[in-house]
C-alpha cells in the first residue's frame, strides 16, 4: 500500500508512474490528498478538545485538594459537554479513515523508474540469455507426450478425479519432483535461506498483506466455511510471519525459503499454450523470500537474480532473464525480472520464475517495521522504519520439468543434467 505523504509530496510524480502500469484514474489521487486534508483537520479539532478536558482534569484535581468542590464540580460539567463533543467528531474521523483506507488499497505500487513502457509481454525487455539450446532429434516430441512414453504423468487422471489443471505424477514423474525439491531447497538453505514448511491456507488478512487481495481475489481458491484462502505461493505464509512485528535492524537482511504446492485458479485459460505442464491449477514451487533495509533492496534484488541464475545454469537449461514493462507487472511489484526456459519441443520460451522487489507496499500492508540501531558514540533516532520485502521463485516445477524432458531427450531415454543425478538416483529416465 503507498504511504499518503509520498502521495501528497510527489502527487505529479506518482501519477506519471502509476501511468507506466495503466494505472490513469487521476481522481483517486485527488479524493486521497482531499481525504487526508479531512482526516487531519479531525485529528487536529480532537487533539484540540483533548487537550482542554486533559488540562481541565488536572484543575478538578487542584481544586478539590483546595476544597473548592462548588467550582470543581463546575469544572466536571465543562469536561463532560467536551468529552459529548468528541464522540461524533471520532465517529467522523473513524469514516474518514476507514474511507482513506478502501482508497489507497486500489492504487498499485509504484514501479521503479528503470522499469520499461509498455502494456503487453512482447514489450518486455531481454536483460540477457545463458545456456545452449540442444539440437533435438527430427522425432522429437512434446513433453506430454513424453509423460506418456515413459509413463511419469496422467494428465487424463487428473481430469477424472479432479479436473483439467490437476495431474498426477507417478513412478519416476514423482521422483523427479521430489529430486528438484529437494535440490533447490538445498541450493537455497546452503545460500543462507531459512526453511519454513508453512501453512497452505491462510486467513483474509494475510492474503491481504502481500497483495493478493483485493488484486488476485479471483484467482485464489477460498474456502467459504472457514474464509480461508489456498496459497498461490509460499510468498504469502512466509511474509506474513513478521506481519505487525517489528524487527531488530540487527537481524536484516531475514532469508526464508519454502516447498508447497500453489493454487491458481487461473480462470479462462485454455488453449495450446496450458497444454500438458504449460500452465496449471495445481503446481509445486520453492519460493525465496527476503526482508531487508530499504537502502539495501536493490543490491539485493540482482543477488537474487543472480541466485536463481545459477540455478538455472546448473540445470543446463538455456534460459533469458525479461525485465517486465509497466503493463505486464503484478499489482504490488515495483521492479520485476522473469525467468524463462526454452521448450525445444514447442520452440517457444516458458516462464519459470519472477524476482520482484515490493520496497516497502507489502511492509505498509502487513506493518512491518525494523528498529535502527545505535550508532557507535550516538544515539539513533528511535523512529522504526518500513522494511523493503522481495521474492523469487526458485525455482516453479512444472515448466522446469517440461523444459527437462524436452531438451534432454535422446534414443535410449531422457538424460538428467549431473547437478541433479545425485538427487534422482540415476543419470537418466528411461
Amino acid at each position: 500500500m503507498l504511504q499518503v505523504n509520498v502521495i501528497r509530496n510527489k502527487k505529479e510524480d506518482v501519477i506519471e508512474r502509476l501511468a507506466l502500469k495503466n494505472y490513469t484514474d487521476i481522481n483517486v489521487i485527488d479524493h486521497i490528498i482531499e481525504l487526508d486534508d479531512s482526516r487531519k483537520k479531525l485529528q487536529f479539532e480532537i487533539d484540540e478538545t483533548q487537550s482542554k478536558i486533559n488540562a481541565s482534569s488536572k484543575e478538578i484535581g487542584q481544586l478539590m485538594a483546595a476544597g473548592k468542590k462548588e467550582l470543581a464540580d463546575t469544572k466536571k460539567g465543562e469536561v463532560g459537554s467536551l468529552k459529548s463533543l468528541l464522540q461524533p467528531v471520532n465517529e467522523k474521523l473513524s469514516a474518514i479513515e476507514n474511507e482513506l483506507h478502501d482508497e489507497l488499497i486500489k492504487l498499485p505500487n509504484l514501479p521503479h523508474t528503470s522499469v520499461p513502457k509498455g502494456k503487453t509481454p512482447e514489450e518486455n525487455e531481454i536483460v540477457r540469455e545463458g545456456g545452449k539450446k540442444k539440437p533435438l532429434q527430427k522425432d522429437a516430441i512434446p513433453h506430454w507426450d513424453l509423460a506418456k512414453k515413459y509413463d511419469l504423468i496422467n494428465f487424463e487422471l487428473g481430469n477424472k478425479v479432479t479436473g483439467s489443471g490437476f495431474p498426477f505424477y507417478k513412478n519416476k514423474g514423482a521422483k523427479l519432483q521430489r529430486a528438484l525439491i529437494q535440490y533447490f531447497l538445498d541450493y537455497n538453505t546452503s545460500a543462507g535461506y531459512t526453511e519454513y514448511q508453512p501453512p497452505l491456507l491462510v486467513n483474509e488478512e494475510s492474503a491481504y498483506g502481500t497483495g493478493q487481495l483485493p488484486d488476485k481475489e479471483g484467482q485464489m481458491y477460498f474456502s467459504g466455511a472457514d474464509n480461508f484462502y489456498l496459497i498461490p505461493t509460499a510468498e504469502v505464509p512466509l511474509t506474513n510471519i513478521y506481519r505487525n512485528d517489528i524487527i531488530k535492524e540487527t537481524e536484516l537482511p531475514i532469508r526464508l525459503t519454502a516447498y508447497t504446492p500453489c493454487f491458481r485458479r487461473e480462470a479462462g485459460s485454455y488453449g495450446k499454450d496450458v497444454r500438458g505442464l504449460n500452465r496449471l491449477h495445481q503446481f509445486d514451487k520453492v519460493e525465496i523470500v527476503q526482508m531487508v533495509h530499504p537502502e539495501k533492496s536493490y543490491g539485493v534484488l540482482e543477488e537474487m537474480v543472480i541466485h536463481v541464475e545459477r540455478l538455472l545454469q546448473s540445470l543446463e537449461l538455456p534460459y533469458r532473464i525479461l525485465r517486465l514493462c509497466g503493463g505486464d507487472m503484478s499489482f504490488a511489484s515495483a521492479l520485476t525480472y522473469d525467468f524463462e526456459v526454452f521448450s525445444a519441443a514447442q520452440e517457444k520460451w516458458l516462464e519459470v520464475s519472477s524476482v520482484s522487489n515490493f520496497e516497502s507496499f507489502q511492509s505498509n500492508r502487513m506493518k512491518i517495521r525494523f528498529k535502527p540501531a545505535q550508532a557507535p558514540g550516538g544515539n539513533a533516532d528511535g523512529k522504526t522504519q518500513l522494511v523493503h520485502t522481495l521474492n523469487g521463485s526458485s525455482l516453479a516445477l512444472p515448466r522446469i520439468v517440461a523444459a527437462l524432458l524436452e531438451n534432454n531427450q535422446n534414443t535410449d531415454g531422457i538424460h538428467l543434467p549431473k547437478a541433479l543425478q545425485s538427487y534422482f538416483g540415476k543419470a537418466k529416465i528411461y
